[in-house]
């Protein structure tokens, strides 16, 4: 054994974080996510753990939120069991490998839109022999301990959930060269940004959307050979959980969703508030 007391693989795993998406990933059930666009402090965590979700997506695309804060935030869902995951704003090492090594357990990169840009997503995301990522001291997801990178490397490769966003027709076409790329885990389709690109902004229910996930869906499975799983995510159909439930029932791979965010939760909260003592005082004034 060696001074520090890791002389192997299991000894390395017994102390990494579980993560609840790779786990439900694995076994076939649909993952859950809370994206954080607006509220910096790690009590909205603890609100997503009370109400039942399996991850966070710490959403650093579309929010003024900095990689400090993001470490907060995922660290945060380490400790209470939730998976920390984080959208990047660009397919770079200077987000990607950062974002990693201050906590997230899962990357999503947006507008992936060919085999070579889903490798370099790969190679800043994964350590040798998969990645590029550059080796690192004591880490988050291995509670911080002194594990040495012939083991803590290994282990947050398996560890580590990479996702690609699919949300172009560009990207439509070339999925399964996408999907084929060592190291992808997850594809995930971004609705919105899809459906504007096919010039249908918005229209979740359009035939289009379903033709483009059975077209993801067959390419992740022709992917997933050798032991391997690619599986299918939903992006910007939380106002649509209806289709969210036909797609998941209809294609066995799709299991896992961006399931609201907490500016829209926020805002209907706000609203239904304002509503509400606005019609009392209505009332009192006789109106």
């Amino acid at each position: 054994m060696s001074a520090n007391g890791f002389d192997g693989l299991e000894a390395a795993r017994q102390v990494a974080v579980p993560s609840p998406l790779k786990d439900k990933l694995q076994a076939g059930q649909l993952a859950h996510a809370l994206s954080i666009k607006i509220v910096s402090s790690i009590e909205v965590i603890g609100f997503a753990k009370a109400s039942g979700y399996d991850c966070v997506l710490i959403d650093l695309e579309h929010s003024p939120f900095g990689l400090e804060t993001t470490n907060q935030l995922s660290c945060a869902a380490l400790s209470l069991g939730l998976t920390p995951i984080v959208r990047v704003p660009a397919n770079t090492s200077d987000w990607i490998s950062r974002t990693l090594d201050g906590g997230a357990q899962a990357i999503i990169v947006p507008h992936v839109n060919s085999a070579a840009e889903a490798a370099n997503v790969v190679k800043y995301a994964r350590f040798a022999p998969l990645g590029e990522r550059s080796a690192t001291g004591t880490m988050p997801m291995l509670r911080y301990a002194n594990v040495p990178a012939k083991y803590a490397n290994p282990v947050c490769n398996d560890l580590v959930t990479v996702i690609c966003m699919i949300e172009t027709e560009r990207a439509l076409e070339d999925v399964d060269s996408i999907a084929a790329v060592p190291g992808v885990d997850v594809l995930l389709i971004g609705c919105g940004d899809l459906t504007s690109d096919m010039g249908i902004p918005g229209d979740m229910g359009n035939p289009r959307v379903e033709a483009a996930f059975e077209r993801v869906s067959a390419a992740a499975k022709k992917a997933s050979v050798n032991g391997r799983l690619v599986s299918v995510g939903f992006g910007g159909l939380h106002g649509r959980l209806d289709l969210v439930e036909k797609f998941a029932k209809k294609l066995d791979n799709a299991r896992f969703v961006m399931a609201g965010a907490d500016n829209t939760f926020l805002l209907q909260a706000v609203t239904d508030g304002g509503a509400a003592i606005t019609k009392v005082a209505n009332s009192i004034a006789g109106k």
